[in-house]
């Protein structure tokens, strides 16, 4: 499941979801449940909601679980849209992950590195089991920070 990716399309936009980036935030089917659904398979509905409504909500996922792209764009191959920036800003979610909201490199210590566009959400509380990412672990353990 680390590498797998769904995606979900009307005429207009496509929804792309990353499973193992996911954390659990429940933001999407708390704030959107035409479309997001996790009671249900597939569990999102794309004609659920007008392309507008889908791609507010999908902004505001924490972890780039949730992207979208475009499919009229040029550059419609498959990339999510992210929010050009020339500093990036890294936030502290309370008691939660670092998000990051720009594309970013992740260098790991071996050397190798990944281009991530979009959010991320990297481990704050060390309990994750996909390191660097936050698996919303902290929730389970009670994480303060």
């Amino acid at each position: 499941m680390a590498d797998e990716t769904r995606k979900y399309t009307n005429e207009e936009v496509t929804v792309v979801w990353k499973p193992s980036q996911c954390i659990h935030s429940k933001l999407c089917w708390k704030n959107l449940s035409e479309v997001f659904n996790p009671t249900k398979r597939p569990w999102v509905n794309i004609q659920g909601a007008s392309t507008e409504r889908i791609i507010e909500q999908v902004r505001h996922c924490p972890s780039g679980a949730l992207s979208y792209y475009m499919n009229n764009a040029p550059e419609a191959a498959d990339e999510p849209v992210a929010e050009a920036a020339n500093i990036v800003k890294v936030a502290v979610s309370a008691n939660g992950p670092y998000l990051i909201n720009t594309e970013c490199i992740i260098q790991y210590a071996d050397g190798r590195e990944e281009v991530k566009k979009g959010k991320v959400a990297l481990c704050r509380c060390g309990s994750s089991n996909n390191k660097p990412y936050c698996d919303g672990r902290h929730k389970e353990i009670n994480f303060v920070g």
